[in-house]
């Protein structure tokens, strides 16, 4: 046999599936200029790449399904009857897919009638016979039963990134069979995704029992006296015709009327000036770097050679005789070996200083002199990634960062809020830069993360980053400049970094023990819950067990079953929602799942992150995450402590100031996003309602139920006015609407419709903006923040619409958001300026947390106001309301 005939036969469509399901939360993310989703297109390349590479094929087929119906649904109807309509966004692909194939320069096929295993199964044959080593890839575990000691059928797992190789020894060892008997062992027991049902109350394991005793279907109806178990073989007599065409469903052909050959699989390698186009088409810019690396001729199928750097390792005496020259600019980069700075340990760092790079692991040579200088001179602009990382790090080295210029980070968060990868090499990969490596692949991820040993590998690692730092700068600044987002950079994002920076390394007190005498109240509150529970099931059992609960609610107590998993009854929190007043025993398991949720995600989640150095917890604030521009917090999350039941309202009494005679102080900015709609609008209705200084919510429901005065608003219309104008602001629909507050979805709908007819000026900013999106590609807040929504230009309905509901509520909640960044920025500067001791501690979405002095009170309630008041110059004012106490708690 010549080494080199291998055939490798390709699953199109199982391949194509997995591929877009294995990416389908990056739907947003893979779209192309055209608006055409490229998740499947994406992932069956990358599987291609990474097989051939194994593999080295001399012939290759990828095989397709040619319609719905075959010969096989002819036999019987209801073949492949259960499974759900290909969604658009993977359909639209399956062209370019081919389009794909053909630049690689490999040829498809499919048969009219037949099914793709079909044509893989005859073609395998024929390549057998004539002395070809043949791989099968599919994400059908039903092509195991063409394994040959010349066929391996590798199955895709984890996407297509990975795959089980099946042989006949394979087989064997997990299932018991041979890859024979596979198809025997199909036509007993059916399948659920073919939608054949095979013979009643036989499951897998039954089936190899008899395939291990029988050896086939025909060898377990000739021995059905030797069958001991009645009731087995009254479902074998009863089923034997299902038996027996369930297994002919199950067989692939051997012998499909082809009209492909083995020659006609030949393959003479990708077709680079139709890939280079392909790539192109579907903006794969990575894939076209890599294809532009000189020398490379099988780009496609080879990683891109990283450029090797010259840089100075530096230690202690190496500092000591080097001279480095003041610089205006310089590039730095500070490795820590973990994602929460404030605690992760230091692992080296890089800086370039004109044309040279330098690199140490010892990052206390920062605090020499030498270097210090330069980081803490005003008069040196520092490029860098991640500020706010590394101003905290610095700091924890007793070094003041003074002057950061560019922040990588967040420039390229600006350009596309959804790129928000912290790597730092995919990002620099996201803006077309391919000669540093990603952190993933340099360090590893997970519990394989680690920092290289070999200072070659770690050093170059380093060095390419403080290079593409430098590189990179001059090309996203004028991206920057050309959507005229410097001043959002410049006046917001970039001096917030280090605001956020000094709010962090500040933190605030927690008071242990209140927080540990809550802990051993909330126990007893659940052991009460507990003993109830117990009581109204009439048995013990574990809570926590859906498995368990499931019986107890729906067997036992005979409550209806609302939905079902397979596993057994769903007792998700919809699902007791709906129960909710059928039976006691219903409020209490929520309740109890609520105090649990409390005591240990909130309770003793935040017992585990006191500092022991200073008593307080150090959040990070996120500021390149949400799309929106809205700050999230994590390690812990301070903006999530729950504030709707009393238990966690009582969290808050454990949060104190610094010192006994000082006290929380909160400053909350008052329905800021109505406030920046009726702005944004124009709206000369609701515009006098804020001018006027009227309860807004009233005064929708005095509108909505044509009532002529206040006092007639009962606090149930006013509930729902209020859920009408937040919804509107999100775009809510009239189901949605119906389902928040109670009421049928006509009644919502006319709700809608009347809000639209009281304020009219709303409507028209929402069919303005939804057309915008449509235009441009994305919307912006009034900082020139954008969005981009690639989705608006979606075939499929339900993406379409929420991309139209994102293009309505993102430069409401958007500028909301920047409002309160400029007021932290102002509030900083203020509290500089008047040389106060108070601090800000926590921004939690609309709302400053300071601790302060009992002396500075009264200037701060002067103060804060004012700042917040004239952080924009809105149509309608602001409004921020203050209070203050002993403990956060306190001071609301």
């Amino acid at each position: 046999m010549n080494k080199q005939n291998k055939l490798l036969l390709i699953d199109g469509n199982s391949v194509a599936f997995r591929a877009f399901f294995a990416l389908h939360q990056s739907l947003e993310r893979f779209v192309n200029h055209n608006g055409l989703h490229t998740t499947a297109i994406y992932g069956f390349k990358n599987m291609l790449d990474k097989i051939i590479e194994k593999v080295q094929p001399s012939h290759i087929l990828v095989a397709f399904d040619a319609g719905k119906k075959t010969f096989r649904t002819e036999k019987f109807e209801e073949y492949k009857g259960g499974r759900s309509k290909t969604p658009s966004e993977l359909s639209e692909q399956f062209p370019y897919i081919k389009k794909l194939l053909l630049a690689y320069g490999i040829k498809s096929y499919e048969l009219e009638n037949f099914e793709a295993d079909d044509i893989i199964g005859t073609l395998a044959d024929k390549a057998e016979k004539q002395g070809f080593k043949v791989t099968i890839v599919t994400g059908d575990r039903d092509l195991t039963q063409l394994t040959t000691n010349e066929t391996t059928v590798a199955v895709t797992q984890k996407g297509v990134s990975e795959v089980e190789e099946y042989t006949p020894d394979h087989v064997f060892e997990k299932y018991g069979i041979k890859s024979e008997q596979i198809v025997d062992m199909k036509g007993l027991v059916g399948d659920n995704s073919d939608n054949y049902p095979g013979v009643t109350k036989v499951g897998e394991k039954t089936a190899i029992k008899l395939l291990q005793q029988f050896e086939t279907i025909e060898g377990i109806y000739e021995n059905l006296d030797n069958i001991k178990a009645s009731k087995m073989k009254e479902h074998l007599v009863e089923d034997r015709e299902l038996a027996f065409m369930c297994k002919d469903l199950a067989k692939i052909l051997r012998d499909a009327p082809i009209e492909v050959t083995v020659d006609d699989a030949k393959w003479p390698g990708p077709i680079e000036e139709k890939l280079r186009a392909f790539y192109e088409e579907m903006d794969f810019k990575s894939f076209l770097a890599k294809m532009n690396v000189p020398g490379n001729e099988k780009t496609t199928l080879k990683e891109n050679k990283l450029s090797k750097l010259d840089y100075q390792v530096l230690d202690k005496e190496g500092l000591n005789k080097t001279v480095i020259e003041r610089k205006t600019t310089v590039s730095f980069y500070l490795e820590m070996s973990g994602e929460n700075y404030h605690q992760a340990q230091f692992a080296g760092f890089a800086f370039k200083n004109g044309e040279t790079i330098y690199v140490s692991r010892d990052v206390e040579l920062l605090k020499e002199k030498k270097l210090k200088e330069i980081l803490e001179n005003k008069d040196i602009k520092i490029d860098l990634f991640d500020g706010k990382r590394t101003f905290v790090g610095l700091k924890r080295l007793g070094i003041n960062l003074a002057n950061v210029d560019f922040d990588m980070l967040l420039v390229s968060y600006l350009l596309d809020s959804s790129d928000n990868n912290n790597d730092f090499g995919k990002l620099a990969q996201q803006h077309d830069y391919f000669k540093v490596a990603s952190d993933e692949e340099v360090y590893g991820k997970g519990a394989k993360y680690q920092i290289p040993a070999e200072d070659a590998v770690f050093f170059e690692h380093l060095a390419g980053k403080v290079q593409a730092i430098e590189e990179l700068k001059e090309s996203l600044m004028k991206k920057l400049s050309d959507n005229k987002q410097d001043e959002l950079y410049f006046e917001i994002e970039r001096p917030l970094s280090l605001v956020l920076g000094e709010m962090e390394v500040a933190g605030i007190r927690l008071d242990k023990d209140k927080l540990e005498e809550m802990s051993s109240k909330l126990k007893e509150r659940l052991t009460e819950l507990e003993q109830a529970i117990h009581t109204e099931a009439g048995e013990d059992f574990n809570i926590n067990s859906p498995k368990q609960l499931g019986v107890i609610l729906f067997e036992k107590l005979k409550l209806p079953v609302i939905k079902k998993t397979k596993t057994g009854y769903s007792t998700a929190v919809g699902v007791l929602e709906e129960l909710r007043g059928m039976a006691p025993i219903i409020d209490n398991i929520l309740k109890y799942r609520q105090v649990a949720k409390i005591q240990s995600t909130y309770v003793e989640g935040l017992l585990k992150v006191v500092s022991q150095k200073d008593g307080k917890v150090h959040t990070r604030y996120t500021q390149t995450l949400t799309a929106t521009g809205r700050l999230s917090s994590v390690d812990p999350n301070l903006q999530n402590i729950p504030v709707r039941l009393e238990e966690g309202r009582q969290i808050r009494k454990a949060f104190v100031p610094e010192s006994a005679d000082w006290e929380i102080f909160s400053s909350d900015y008052s329905q800021i996003e109505l406030r920046v709609l009726a702005h944004i609008s124009h709206d000369k209705n609701m515009q006098a309602a804020f001018n006027e200084g009227a309860d807004i919510h009233a005064n929708t429901a005095m509108q909505i139920f044509g009532l002529d005065s206040a006092s007639e608003v009962t606090s149930n219309m006013r509930r729902q006015a209020k859920a009408v104008n937040f919804g509107i602001v999100y775009g809510i629909s009239d189901y949605g609407l119906a389902q928040n507050i109670g009421i049928t979805r006509k009644q919502a709908k006319e709700f809608i419709g009347r809000y639209f007819e009281i304020f009219p000026g709303v409507k028209q900013y929402m069919d303005e903006i939804v057309a915008k999106a449509h235009e441009q590609g994305y919307v912006e807040t009034l900082f020139k923040r954008r969005r981009y929504l690639p989705e608006i230009k979606s075939k499929n309905f339900n993406l379409r619409s929420f991309a139209e509901r994102t293009a309505m509520n993102t430069p409401i909640q958007g500028s909301a958001a920047d409002i309160i960044k400029v007021a932290m920025i102002n509030m900083q500067k203020m509290l500089k300026e008047e040389r106060l001791e108070a601090k800000m501690l926590l921004q939690v979405h609309d709302e400053l947390i300071f601790e302060v002095p009992s002396k500075e009170i009264a200037m701060l309630e002067k103060f804060v106001p004012k700042v917040m008041d004239q952080a924009v110059s809105l149509e309608v004012p602001l409004k921020v309301e203050s209070a203050h106490g002993k403990t956060w708690f306190d001071a609301k």
